[in-house]
């Protein structure tokens, strides 16, 4: 009998490159999974099959696209869809059913202090992003003090990143010299001003973290003004998007990432799944010869929920998510464990660096290829 799993994925909308990217992930480890003889539940091995649905990127078709795959299409198990706003929504329809959701999409920590019994995350959450980098500011300039974050008014996402990089200033003694919000219907000519604003007193650090076309653009009105600044940080410059839009601006911007293939942990007692080469080669068969974080962590949500599966002897809800709850362990993606609320607490965040058209590994120092480059410019 096969095993259906659903999921909303943002095909259209502000959201549509990590949609599309996260449906290739998780297609591709369905692919292995039934190439190997299908997801084995104790003693029996069944075929999985992909259910998806554009959500267009918001937040009310999220809701709706969860509902109908567990009332209508019978989804075994639920995945959520990229972005924060859209993973809550797809919470509470799974929660109103009594239903796990498995969140490799949403990174905002607010997702688990709701009290919802039915969640596991995969990633890590976005208030730990930049834990690194103002420790390796600080490695290779020991005065850098003072600090700049630029982001979104709304949404969980932003709001959390900043958060996150406050209480690192707070801990290491950075002075926040410049705090700007901007809303999502922001022109040009005032992204103008707040670079202009950078440019009169340019900060040690500088932290942009908005939707992923307002950080492009941001980016490139930054390096047409070129302040001299020891690092810059863009949540967008995570992805290879970022240096496709960017060019040869792109050089020594700073961004987040869940995962890269250079930090893929080395299989020990606790490995389990396939190796980071064979994620990778599944992926080029799948179209995606350079995968970005998003597709690698629908992936391993597919490979921790068969861990979990093979763990409980069960495809049970209530089952999958007490196994996830007691284990510990790693996949190519890394280590994965939660607390209680669901919230993974093993995995850090990786800080990359755009270097000669590629990004090299800066933080954290297990991982390390380089050690941050600065100025920035």
């Amino acid at each position: 009998m096969t095993i259906k799993i659903g999921i909303p994925v943002s095909l259209t909308g502000q959201f549509s490159l990590q949609g599309r990217q996260t449906l290739a992930g998780i297609q591709a480890w369905a692919a292995d999974v039934n190439r190997s003889g299908g997801l084995r539940i104790g003693q029996y091995a069944s075929p999985v099959a992909i259910l998806w649905r554009d959500d267009a990127s918001r937040a009310a078709n999220a809701r709706d696209i969860t509902a109908r795959l567990i009332d209508d299409d019978h989804a075994g198990i639920i995945i959520g869809p990229y972005s924060a706003a859209l993973t809550r929504a797809a919470a509470q329809a799974a929660q109103a059913r009594r239903r796990l959701l498995w969140n490799q999409g949403g990174a905002s920590p607010a997702l688990y202090r709701q009290g919802n019994p039915w969640i596991v995350g995969i990633l890590t959450p976005a208030d730990q992003y930049l834990s690194g980098l103002l420790p390796a500011v600080r490695e290779i300039r020991p005065a850098a003090s003072t600090l700049a974050i630029i982001r979104a008014a709304v949404g969980e996402f932003p709001r959390a990143i900043a958060a996150g990089v406050q209480q690192s200033a707070h801990e290491l003694g950075f002075r926040i010299i410049l705090s700007r919000q901007f809303n999502p219907q922001t022109l040009d000519h005032e992204f103008a001003q707040i670079i202009r604003e950078i440019c009169q007193s340019p900060p040690d650090v500088l932290v942009i973290a908005g939707r992923f076309q307002q950080d492009l653009r941001l980016a490139e009105l930054l390096a047409q003004s070129a302040p001299r600044i020891t690092a810059v940080a863009v949540i967008a410059a995570g992805v290879d998007a970022f240096r496709e839009r960017l060019g040869e601006n792109a050089e020594n911007f700073i961004g987040p990432s869940q995962w890269e293939p250079a930090a893929h942990p080395q299989p020990a007692k606790d490995y389990y799944g396939p190796s980071a080469a064979q994620v990778q080669e599944s992926l080029r068969r799948a179209g995606y010869p350079a995968a970005d974080y998003p597709t690698a962590q629908a992936y391993a949500a597919g490979v921790i929920i068969q861990r979990c599966a093979q763990e409980s002897g069960s495809r049970q809800d209530a089952a999958l998510r007490q196994a996830a709850a007691t284990l510990n362990f790693t996949t190519f993606y890394g280590q994965f464990r939660i607390d209680p609320a669901g919230r993974p607490n093993a995995k850090p965040a990786l800080l990359t660096q755009w270097r000669n058209h590629r990004k090299t590994i800066i933080w954290p120092p297990q991982y390390r290829q380089q050690t941050l480059t600065g100025p920035w410019r």
